[in-house]
This record gives structure tokens, sequence and C-alpha cells, in this order.
């Protein structure tokens, strides 16, 4: 009777750690936006676990319902630091004898940031955490634009119309086709599953988006060709930004141009369509013009971060010709 109930508990053990194993997925590990945490169970349940979901699993802004910046995936260290290796993103934490912040490139395979942080208390993680995230926030998110770009550039779609009326270089996966073509406007579309996401591509003058009021100025403009080309089937409906929230906007730089990053919600009046927008107005000095490009997805029952990370991974490739 003991060793039959001995039997038993051994094999209810050894499929419970067997499922626990397979849990840690490789490809969990590899799918865009997704971290892999190298550090012990006592520190990740501890004040360093919640600083570092504060900070790398924070809500992406812009989007209607919280998603996380980052995909976190914990692994102890002794049971799972040579399992994870191949992850793109990487954050080792542990305490030690001396404090210390490292970024090492391609550590263990290709492509791949690896952050090491050791600190002699939880104080001093605590502190490296707080001083070098903005940094790695950037490394990473950049080296997932890459990553995405590289993994769409082997399907691309015939851009010369794109090219010839805009004078730009600009790498769209298949997929999208062209759903309507003006003089200065071109709106694309790709077809998914319960849903759709839109490229669309203009231009307006120089003096169209001010320093002082460009939120407001990309607002107004964007709201104008809404109203004028983005519609449904219903004549009175038309797309405008959600006055329900705040855009978030930021000054950046796209393909060594100047540009104002603005990010929000719109809404088809009129419909019940609503969705995420992510809008770069890219401002072309010599040719005096700003070309605007933005991304924008319908989809209410999905997820809606990678899909807006990809609109911004192909908008990141334009290049605009001398």
């Amino acid at each position: 009777m003991n060793k039959t109930l001995f039997f038993w508990i051994f094999l209810i053990l050894s499929s419970s750690c067997q499922k626990k194993t397979d849990s840690y997925s490789q490809e969990d590990s590899k799918a865009v936006n997704t971290i892999s945490v190298i550090i012990d169970d006592q520190l990740w349940n501890s004040e360093v676990g919640d600083s570092i979901r504060n900070k790398f699993a924070s809500p992406v802004l812009g989007l209607p319902q919280e998603e996380p910046l980052f995909t976190l995936k914990q692994y102890p260290a002794k049971l799972f630091e040579g399992f994870s290796t191949g992850s793109r993103n990487m954050i080792i934490i542990k305490k030690g004898n001396f404090n210390r912040y490292e970024m090492r490139v391609n550590e263990f395979s290709t492509p791949q940031n690896t952050i090491h942080i050791t600190g002699k208390s939880t104080d001093e993680i605590l502190f490296l955490l707080e001083k070098h995230y903005q940094q790695v926030i950037k490394k990473m998110r950049d080296a997932e634009i890459s990553e995405c770009q590289k993994i769409f550039s082997d399907s691309l779609i015939d851009t010369k119309k794109i090219q010839n009326k805009f004078n730009i270089e600009l790498s769209i996966p298949f997929g999208y086709e062209t759903v309507l073509s003006r003089k200065k406007l071109i709106w694309l579309k790709k077809e998914i599953t319960s849903g759709n996401v839109s490229l669309l591509i203009y231009q307006i003058p120089y003096n169209y988006i001010h320093n002082s009021k460009a939120v407001t100025d990309i607002v107004r403009t964007r709201d104008s060709v809404g109203k004028l080309y983005i519609k449904t089937r219903g004549s009175k409906t038309k797309m405008i930004t959600d006055e329900a929230y705040s855009p978030y906007f930021s000054k950046t730089d796209v393909g060594g141009n100047i540009a104002f990053e603005t990010k929000g919600t719109w809404l088809m009046k009129n419909d019940y369509m609503s969705g995420p927008f992510i809008n770069y107005a890219i401002k072309d000095k010599k040719n005096n013009r700003i070309i605007v490009l933005e991304g924008f997805c319908y989809a209410p029952s999905k997820e809606k971060r990678d899909l807006m990370f990809e609109a911004e991974a192909i908008i990141k490739t334009i290049k605009i010709s001398k």
C-alpha cells in the first residue's frame, strides 16, 4: 500500500514539474515586445519585482484598454538562466558582493540586449533600476522596431505609387491594399480577424503645424482629413479624434527629420467604431511640406499593442528622397 501511494505521488510530482518546465517556452520569450527577467522568486515577489513591473510593464500610451509596454516572463535564476538565453531582451538581476549595471549586446544569441544588475542590497538594486530603466526601455524598443522591420521586409508590397506621389521610400508588408488614392493622400488597409489595420499617408503645407500649438494643429488636421476621406458605409459618418481622452504628444526624430508623435484614440462619428491611432507629422523643410503618416486600427476583440507597434515600425522605415 505504501509503495503504491509513493508511486502515485512520484508520478504527480513528475508531471507537475514537467508542466512547469514546458510553460517556459522559447517561443514565448522570443515574441515581440517580450522581456525575459532572470531573477529569483524572493526578489521577484519583493519591491524589486514591483519596480520592474511598474517600469517595464506600464500601460502603453494611447491605447483604449490597458496593455503592458513589454510582456514580462520571469525565470528563477538557478533553474532557467540557460533556458532563456535565446530571448532578444533579457534582464538579469541578483544580489552580490558589489554593485553593477551593465548592458551587453549579443551575449548569448543574436540579436539580443542583456541587462545585468547586481546589488549588495535591495536598495542598491532599486537605485540602479531607477537610474537606468529609461535607457533600457529605449534600447529594447529600438531593437524590437528593427526586428519587426526585418521580419516583414521579406514580403513587401510594391510602393512605387507612393514613391512617385510623395517622393518617399516606405517599406510596407504584404497584406496592405490601397482603398483610397487622392492627389496628396493615400489610404491603405489590411484586413485581420475581426477588424483591420490602416495606414494613412498625406502631405500638408509646412506652415500648417506650429511648434507653439502643435497638438491642436495636428488634431485639427487629422479631423479635417477624417471628415473628408475616412468614412464607413453611412454617408454622415466621419473619423474624428476622441475628445474624451487627451492625446499623448512628443517631439522625436524619424528618418533624420524632426517629427511630432501623437498617440490617442479615434472614433467614427454617427457609428459605433473606435480604436487607437499613432500619428507622425514629419517636417520636410527642404520641400516646404509636412509628411503625415498615421496608423490606426479597428479590432474590438483583440489586443492592440502589437498591431500599433507594427504600424510604428512601418512608418519608421520612411526615407525622404532628396
